[in-house]
């Protein structure tokens, strides 16, 4: 794992909420359950898009590796990226404990490497990573950058509305305790159409978008046409 300078594009508390977590990412019971839920989605739905075999693929935000994990093991090289040192260390003995082939992490801005590797990977993924920071547009620049002509990125964020803030945030982390308080703030949710717009100014050509939505009765997540809440979207890069 190597370390970069700071990144600018970073809140430190964001930071130092999920570091205190960190030992946590790997228990299916723990904060991150939904994650652990929803990775069977995400993976499949970018899977049916971009088939992973044998793709070089690009994690931003991955966290302890939960998504960065699951892709590697459908045959890709898979390197994710962060700023939250501790998870990045759980994210790296986990893949020892797992041995799982072909994925690396390194404490990085997306904003650096995309200096060091422009052009360099067939997939980029950014899930549930732009309403925790600052610029959100740069993220998108950069992961646009990252990807080959032709090549697919993948975000999933959260949608700025009053039905958005009474599920993501007075549902989810009041009501039901899915998440832990002061996960998310409602102010950095992002629109479908703001994210549009970064997209578009960064070059990427919206392809599909799809909706998560979750049951509380059921305790189920799937997907649907329903973008109101959580929302997760598939760019491809101009050749």
């Amino acid at each position: 794992m190597t370390t970069s300078s700071p990144n600018v594009n970073a809140d430190p508390a964001e930071l130092a909420k999920f570091s205190e977590l960190a030992h946590r990412w790997w228990d299916t019971e723990s904060e991150f359950r939904p994650l652990h839920q929803i990775n069977p989605l995400r993976l499949g739905w970018i899977e049916g898009m971009a088939p992973l075999q044998g793709k070089r693929v690009l994690d931003v935000g991955c966290g302890g590796g939960i998504l960065a994990d699951a892709m590697a093991r459908k045959g890709a090289q898979v390197l994710g990226i962060d700023l939250a040192t501790r998870a990045l260390r759980v994210a790296q003995l986990h893949a020892l404990e797992a041995a799982t082939p072909n994925v690396s992490y390194r404490e990085v801005s997306v904003e650096t490497l995309a200096e060091e590797q422009p052009g360099t990977y067939d997939v980029v993924t950014c899930m549930e990573m732009l309403e925790h920071v600052p610029d959100p547009a740069s993220v998108v620049r950069a992961c646009a950058a990252l990807v080959k002509p032709g090549g697919m990125v993948f975000f999933s964020t959260i949608h700025r509305n009053p039905k958005a803030f009474l599920f993501a945030i007075v549902g989810a982390e009041y009501f039901l305790n899915l998440l832990p308080r002061g996960t998310h703030e409602y102010l950095k949710f992002i629109r479908p159409a703001e994210l549009a717009a970064f997209c578009r100014e960064a070059g990427l050509d919206w392809v599909t978008t799809r909706g998560l939505q979750y049951s509380p009765l059921s305790g189920r997540y799937w997907l649907s046409g329903d973008t109101s809440v959580n929302y997760l979207v598939a760019t491809r890069k101009g050749a």
